[in-house]
């Protein structure tokens, strides 16, 4: 009843005074904004870059010239560049030696080019992705209409070509494309099968592609170009495995010699969050303390809200304590009134926070991440990943904390006032 009453008393006092309180709650809540809206819109960013990874098939990894993730610092593009491409011949052998893998395929892409069909065309944004027959279980792309080419059609360089939805939408919008043929960058091929919807990601249609025969891309492109490898494996347990094996095997393909370091990369989805985490930790942990910094000065002025409450209670007080109440009860009563102005600050803070860093969503076009979500990790510390849920509670158990603290000096303060002299207060 003490508490409830005490909670009611608090919801007057910040009706009562409506601009002195707004400015307090303010200060609380830009402080746990900054915390949930950087946060939330650094989960988004992951979610993004993880539905746009997730092109990989389960289970899968890739071999290649660049990282996935290009760092910073002087010659560091240079030291990659510098590197020997990865030939369509070391791919094929890497794939006669790679024995414990169920999947492996070779592919290589041409960005900015046009599809045509009949009078439609599409923007300058179209992948030409040239495939060996795995790289459709390996890039997880499933055959919505016709089939895949095969390896006589990779081995004989033929003009056949299976279409992304992004592709098949803008230049079939009323039709099946299968059997019908169209001009990509120029060249006639003959549409064969399209694939299923990928969705979009960053603002950007995974399904603006087109998939051609591996031997038929380096035809109109040229061969001197790097391939990309990528590996399924045969299931979850032997992933860690392969992949180790994987890169032997490409270190006796490329002739590294032993002790020399490697010159390609492999990167997996994990890989790529990873990193992404490791890049902006810093930047969390930076918006961490900036808030920390927001908060402490927001409890200072909570403390100087709660002393001019006790200043102008002084005669309540009095009131209260000639009619039986202890030290203790009014230690509580203005406490529970430091908490309650704490709390309030940090479910705007949440709610307005949550709301911009899933601005961040509807640009990127991927999943938003709400208060409640308990799945996505979006602050991942040495001793714990902390989920969108976990976040929001830990704001409100840190503002309960600087409510109490800032607030036991003006309840200490009042519990200590003399019911007589408080009472001839004026």
């Amino acid at each position: 009843m003490q508490i409830q009453e005490s909670i009611s008393m608090a919801m007057f006092a910040v009706r009562s005074n409506k601009l002195r309180s707004t400015l307090t709650l303010l200060g609380i809540g830009v402080g746990v904004f900054s915390i949930i809206g950087v946060m939330t819109a650094m989960g988004v960013l992951q979610n993004a870059i993880e539905s746009g990874i997730s092109s990989l098939g389960a289970n899968t990894f890739q071999i290649q010239k660049y990282p996935a993730i290009m760092g910073g610092g002087p010659g560091w593009r240079d030291k990659f560049r510098n590197r020997k491409d990865i030939t369509i011949e070391q791919g094929f052998e890497f794939k006669e030696r790679m024995l414990n893998a169920r999947y492996i395929g070779l592919e290589i892409s041409s960005w900015g080019k046009v599809v045509q069909f009949g009078n439609l065309r599409t923007n300058p944004n179209i992948n030409v992705m040239g495939e060996t027959p795995d790289g459709f279980v390996t890039n997880n792309w499933i055959i919505q209409d016709g089939r895949a080419f095969n390896n006589e059609e990779v081995e004989m360089a033929k003009n056949v070509c299976v279409l992304g939805d992004g592709v098949v939408t803008k230049l079939f919008p009323y039709g099946n494309p299968v059997g019908e043929f169209v001009r990509v960058d120029g060249v006639t091929f003959k549409v064969i099968g399209t694939i299923e919807p990928r969705g979009s990601v960053f603002g950007g249609n995974q399904g603006n592609f087109v998939a051609i025969p591996l031997s038929t891309q380096m035809n109109m492109y040229g061969k001197q170009r790097s391939i990309n490898i990528m590996v399924q494996t045969m299931d979850r347990d032997s992933y860690d495995q392969t992949m180790e094996y994987a890169k032997a095997v490409m270190r006796v393909v490329r002739r590294v010699p032993p002790g020399g370091e490697d010159d390609f990369e492999i990167f997996s989805n994990a890989s790529i969050i990873s990193q992404f985490n490791d890049m902006t930790f810093m930047v969390k942990i930076g918006t961490l303390g900036i808030a920390c910094i927001a908060l402490l000065a927001a409890g200072i002025g909570i403390m100087n809200i709660m002393l001019v409450s006790v200043t102008e209670r002084t005669r309540e007080i009095g009131v209260r304590k000639a009619l039986g109440a202890t030290k203790r009860n009014v230690m509580a009563q203005f406490i529970t009134e430091s908490v309650v102005f704490s709390e309030l600050g940090g479910i705007i803070g949440i709610i307005t926070g949550s709301l911009l860093g899933n601005i961040v969503s509807v640009v990127m076009s991927a999943p938003p991440i709400m208060p409640w979500n308990n799945e996505v990790a979006i602050l991942s510390l040495p001793f714990a990943n902390l989920t969108a849920l976990q976040m929001n509670i830990l704001a409100l158990v840190f503002c309960s904390l600087i409510g109490i603290i800032f607030g036991v000096y003006p309840a200490w303060k009042a519990s200590n006032l003399d019911p007589i002299e408080a009472l001839r207060y004026e």
